[in-house]
């Protein structure tokens, strides 16, 4: 099953584009970046499909030191006619394999440009290091991610209300239904295969094989993320532990009960980072654009997929059965399903959001996310349920030089008026958590329909 993904209509520009670059997808393990490219494919009169994991496959690249040859012999071994050469898309899978296809990839760009490639690799920055001369401006990258919920209403045919979803402002009435669906998505994830499973068989008690088998690939590939034994015990440490800390901010020394040295235990973060199954979020201190990230502070957690860190800490049937989704793990689920939601829909850059933290000592005021806007660095909080203080918030607001603030929280859209305890007015726009695909456009409309005057 193909489901139609959002970064399909990049893939359409790039292929339309008259100075094409080789395209890398990137992105991690069973997000569905082959099976995406085998649906874009058929834009192709004819398609090559090389997996380097495969021996044959691989051989292409180690045997032969020149583009033209090798693609003389793809030619001749896929029966393709050189008349076609120009409708052709040769996709190189795998591609972290041999660090020889990696670096030709510069010479498919300069000395036969008329072939459309794309290769993907989900360990590529492991293999990187190997390569003698990567080809930097000589590619393009595109990212992918799990479904986020706007791909997901597409795939399990609730295209009403994914209608509704794309309308801004929301109209009210979707709320209900809107909520419902969230509900779902948010216990679920968006892990494609997980995604189908649930389509095909309508229960979450049938996902659960779907779950650990995803997980026992992230910890098989623990030896391709780590470079010697203690690098492989620290890293298995971290994935066996870390989804027990999504509530919280992490410091590395000793992380999980472990006598693990802070050097230790960052190299590894870092390597999954790389790998994309755990990103590391930090803070910033700034209240003005543009924003800094301060790698001094303790990061955040962020899990590859919801779905997955719901599985992972055996909450799904709980979230089954409570209305609001806040009161899920600590208030810690929303948060987290805010977040994918925001990385989701950048497939141009490894650009990640931040939270915000008070530049003073022994001070505990954190937003949950700055977003960029123009000029205006925008405070964001996400609240429990359709209430709750904004005590962080106000802080920033006071010290911030604009009036835009917004609110995700378990109520309707609205916008209001408001002010901080100090007496500064400020705009605050409320959005419910289904929002998270569309916070940048929401942002956009609320600052230029919106004044204090």
């Amino acid at each position: 099953m193909s489901f139609k993904r959002k970064i399909y209509s990049d893939l359409v520009k790039w292929k339309d584009n008259s100075v094409r670059k080789p395209l890398i997808l990137r992105g991690a393990r069973q997000v569905g970046k082959t099976t995406l490219i085998k649906y874009f494919s058929e834009n192709y009169s004819h398609s090559i499909f090389l997996n380097l994991e495969k021996n044959e496959h691989f051989s292409y690249f180690e045997m032969y030191d020149d583009v033209e040859t090798i693609l003389e012999v793809l030619f001749l071994r896929f029966s393709i006619p050189a008349s076609k050469r120009q409708n052709t898309l040769l996709f190189i899978d795998e591609i972290q394999e041999s660090p020889k296809a990696i670096q030709m990839l510069r010479y498919f760009y300069e000395e036969a440009p008329d072939i459309h490639v794309i290769a993907a690799g989900s360990l590529l920055e492991f293999a990187m290091k190997y390569v003698e001369s990567f080809p930097v401006g000589r590619v393009e990258f595109l990212y992918l991610h799990p479904l986020n919920f706007q791909e997901y209403l597409g795939a399990i045919g609730k295209d009403n209300a994914l209608e509704q979803l794309l309308h801004i402002p929301l109209n009210l009435y979707a709320h209900t239904i809107l909520m419902d669906l969230f509900h779902r998505y948010a216990i679920v994830g968006g892990m494609p295969e997980v995604v189908q499973t649930e389509i095909q068989r309508g229960h979450i008690g049938d996902l659960a094989k779907v779950y650990e088998s995803l997980w026992a690939t992230y910890k098989n590939d623990i030896e391709k993320y780590a470079d010697n034994e203690t690098d492989r015990k620290v890293t298995k440490h971290i994935i066996s532990n870390a989804y027990l800390y999504v509530e919280q901010r992490v410091k590395f020394q000793n992380f999980g009960n472990s006598n693990y040295r802070s050097r230790e235990v960052g190299e590894a973060f870092r390597s999954l980072d790389d790998a994309r199954i755990i990103r590391l979020i930090y803070p910033t201190t700034d209240v003005e654009v543009p924003l800094k990230p301060d790698f001094k502070k303790s990061p955040k957690l962020q899990f590859l997929d919801t779905g997955l860190l719901n599985y992972a800490l055996k909450i799904q049937t709980d979230m089954l059965e409570i209305k609001d989704l806040s009161s899920s793990y600590k208030g810690a689920i929303v948060p987290h399903m805010i977040m994918q939601e925001l990385i989701s829909v950048n497939a141009y850059s490894e650009h990640k959001p931040m939270f915000w933290v008070r530049d003073k000592k022994q001070s505990d005021a954190e937003v949950d996310l700055i977003l960029e806007y123009k000029n205006y660095a925008i405070p964001i909080e996400i609240k429990s349920g359709a209430t709750g203080s904004l005590k962080s918030l106000h802080q920033f607001i006071d010290a911030a030089p604009h009036e835009y603030a917004v609110r995700i929280y378990g109520g309707q859209f609205s916008v209001e008026k408001t002010k901080t305890p100090s007496g500064k007015q400020y705009l605050l726009m409320n959005l419910p958590y289904y929002l998270g695909t569309k916070l940048m456009e929401y942002v956009e409309w609320f600052v230029k329909n919106n004044n204090l005057d």
